[in-house]
């Protein structure tokens, strides 16, 4: 049986910035992905002609160092400067 991988299971501390996106934390990074990905999809941030790229409101723009548009790769990289 495989072991999961406890450093990504584990909780995490979320940054006031992010928890304004996320919400409240701690929680483990796998989960901080997914309601960013929630938060993204319901308020319609994803380029529509490049589905890669995420146009920041202004909540995700603190997220993302004040950067209006992110490619997703990036946006992993920015988001665990939020979390401890």
């Amino acid at each position: 049986m495989a072991k999961s991988n406890s450093a990504f299971m584990k909780p995490m501390n979320v940054s006031g910035e992010l928890a304004l996106v996320v919400g409240k934390g701690p929680m483990p990074r796998s989960e901080v992905v997914k309601k960013l990905w929630v938060y993204i999809k319901k308020n319609d941030l994803q380029d529509p002609k490049n589905k890669r790229n995420i146009n920041a409101d202004e909540n995700l723009k603190n997220v993302f160092g004040g950067k209006k548009t992110v490619n997703m790769f990036e946006m992993t990289k920015l988001v665990s400067k939020h979390l401890s």
